[in-house]
């Protein structure tokens, strides 16, 4: 894409070599130091520690590990949000940089978050800021950070929120956003098939969980095929299937864990009926029982189309209209769907995707194109600058 290669370069032409290293050394200091949900401390104790060194006096502890930071006057503010925690992986990334915990790492890009956003508010205070809120959340993984930081009161006094993400699929120089739905409803479901164990050499003494599951796995495939729409986005996916001890014993329980997405309403309000009559009946159909324990996690992540519009104009203006995507929607899910549920906003995607083999989020490969970092910092500078005006 030489348009983009164009504008990308102009704008790092632009960009201070000085702020780019020290915005790629944050990071790289986080990434080899990776804190899971709610442990956060280390990245914590960094966040507040830069944040006092640009004369704010941020509040820490909020939700546990999170830290909160106010710029600007009084008055209705703009949330700014960065997320700070790491994935249970063990890193194969390649990177000189490593995780230096084993089973821990910086798989999704939140180490180049919280760069990004303290490099933002440093540039915002560099003039008198409209009033601003930076919040630095934990837990986005587990998707219950952003609701213990709204209970916390993250959101008093916020009139809207922004955030962004970066974001693999795209090319650096290019930006991903929507104008309404942009990611899915995340929700959790359990299912234990009880039966009747035996000796594995006589099955007709048995009620077998294990094909009455696999009827199960296979069952549920048709939800997405012949029960919702064509038109309408939602996938039903069976992650962990556990039953059984030895090779040769029937086993009398089978407990299947997975989840669903949806962005229609109709669709997740049907959801949980629709698994638990196909589950239910499917094992009553082999002579079992089956119990489904249905949870949600995240509701869509939807943008107020006036908020996105204000992101589509920044982005076109600094890396061209024809490298911003205005129509991106994703069935990965999110929890800044709990600010966007409260006040409006917008999230949107910077492209990251380093050259060469894809590097998959949620991956032990998962690395970025640092390039991205300076991009995503001055998006976001512009975006709280310009949104901030209009609450």
């Amino acid at each position: 894409m030489p348009a983009a290669s164009d504008h990308l370069q102009n704008l790092l032409a632009r960009f201070p070599e000085s702020e780019l290293q020290d915005l790629i050394e944050t990071r790289r200091d986080l990434h080899r130091h990776p804190e899971l949900a709610f442990r956060e401390t280390r990245t914590a104790g960094r966040v507040a520690e830069r944040l006092g060194r640009l004369g704010v006096e941020p509040r820490t502890g909020i939700a546990r590990t999170g830290v909160v930071a106010d710029l600007g006057g009084a008055g209705r503010r703009l949330l700014v949000r960065a997320d700070m925690d790491a994935l249970p992986l063990t890193e194969a990334s390649g990177v000189d940089f490593e995780s230096e915990i084993p089973g821990r790492m910086h798989a999704c890009g939140h180490d180049g978050h919280v760069s990004i956003a303290l490099a933002a508010a440093a540039r915002l205070l560099r003039d008198a800021p409209r009033g601003l809120r930076f919040l630095f959340q934990p837990a986005e993984e587990t998707g219950g950070g952003a609701r213990a930081c709204a209970d916390a009161g993250a959101l008093d006094g916020v009139g809207a929120a922004i955030g962004l993400h970066l974001w693999n699929q795209l090319p650096v120089g290019s930006v991903g956003i929507n104008r309404g739905a942009l990611m899915a409803a995340v929700d959790e479901f359990e299912i234990v098939v009880e039966g009747r164990g035996g000796h594995g050499a006589a099955p007709h003494e048995t009620a077998d969980p294990i094909v009455a599951a696999a009827r199960i796995v296979e069952a549920l495939q048709t939800i997405v095929a012949r029960e919702i729409s064509p038109l309408d986005a939602a996938v039903v996916t069976v992650g962990t299937i556990h039953g059984g001890d030895a090779f040769n014993v029937i086993p009398s329980r089978v407990r299947l864990t997975g989840t669903a997405r949806w962005f229609a309403e109709t669709t997740g309000a049907a959801m949980p009926g629709k698994i638990e009559r196909i589950a239910s009946h499917t094992a009553a159909a082999a002579g079992l029982s089956a119990r489904v324990d249905y949870r949600r996690v995240n509701r869509p992540v939807v943008n107020d189309p006036r908020i996105a519009d204000v992101v589509i104009d920044i982005a076109g203006r600094l890396l061209g209209e024809e490298n911003v995507e205005t129509e991106t929607r994703t069935l990965g899910g999110e929890d800044m769907s709990v600010y966007l549920d409260s006040v409006p906003g917008c999230f949107f995607f910077v492209g990251s995707a380093p050259e060469g083999q894809h590097r998959p989020h949620h991956s032990p490969s998962f690395a970025i194109d640092e390039r991205a970092l300076a991009v995503a910092t001055v998006l976001l500078e512009a975006a709280a600058r310009e949104v901030s005006k209009a609450i």
